[in-house]
């Protein structure tokens, strides 16, 4: 069965799964993992592969795993990866998608997490690049500054934000525009350095070159 994004997106058991996994982030202090998150990432990935000449069934993928990928943290934060894309499996496989594409799915889901992830394929390569790059101000739930912690001052601090595929430079470009006075540059690259290096493995797969360009400074 071809199941669909709108399908996946307007599910009520995982709409649930969702809303939980974020309501535990928020318990823990973390930034929003709730539906801007997981709907940017899903939008962000497909975009990719559809500008770099994928079709239309890899972008579907692509919208699913990304709407998908952060479910596992209603179980525990802690390998939720894995335990997402095995929630994902017993879902979708419940749901009747063809095996080929619950594969595809699962697999990118699994290999997301910072410390496990890598591009085993263009699914899994897309949702990198839309996931790491997603920081922005609007993340950001604690509305008391002085007691922001670090991953809170970087978010806030990021006035905007842009991913930005260039198919003839063969680069993919995360520009950031950092108001200094909430927090330094070096603040981002001491909690999303990791992150960075991962995007530049997923645009390596690609064939492309993951550049950040901070406040108009070219640091990668």
């Amino acid at each position: 069965m071809a199941l669909t994004y709108q399908d996946i997106r307007t599910n009520p058991e995982i709409r649930t799964y969702i809303t939980q996994a974020d309501a535990s982030l928020r318990a823990l202090g973390y930034t929003e993992h709730a539906f801007a998150h997981v709907t940017k990432c899903a939008e962000t990935a497909a975009t990719l592969l559809r500008d770099l000449g994928y079709g239309p069934r890899e972008m579907e993928l692509a919208r699913i795993a990304g709407f998908m990928h952060d479910i596992g943290n209603v179980i525990n934060r802690h390998d939720h990866a894995i335990s997402g894309a095995t929630m994902a499996f017993r879902i979708l496989d419940k749901l009747g998608m063809d095996p080929a594409d619950v594969a595809a799915v699962i697999t990118a889901i699994g290999y997301h997490d910072d410390k496990t992830a890598f591009p085993v394929n263009a699914i899994a390569a897309a949702l990198l690049l839309a996931d790491k790059t997603d920081v922005r101000r609007s993340r950001v739930r604690n509305k008391d500054a002085a007691s922001f912690d670090i991953h809170d001052r970087v978010n806030y601090a990021v006035e905007k934000s842009d991913l930005t595929l260039d198919t003839a430079a063969k680069t993919v470009t995360l520009t950031l525009s950092i108001n200094t006075k909430v927090c330094a540059v070096m603040d981002y690259f001491e909690i999303f350095l990791d992150r960075m290096l991962l995007c530049r493995k997923a645009a390596e797969f690609f064939g492309l070159t993951f550049k950040l360009d901070i406040n108009g400074l070219d640091l990668l």
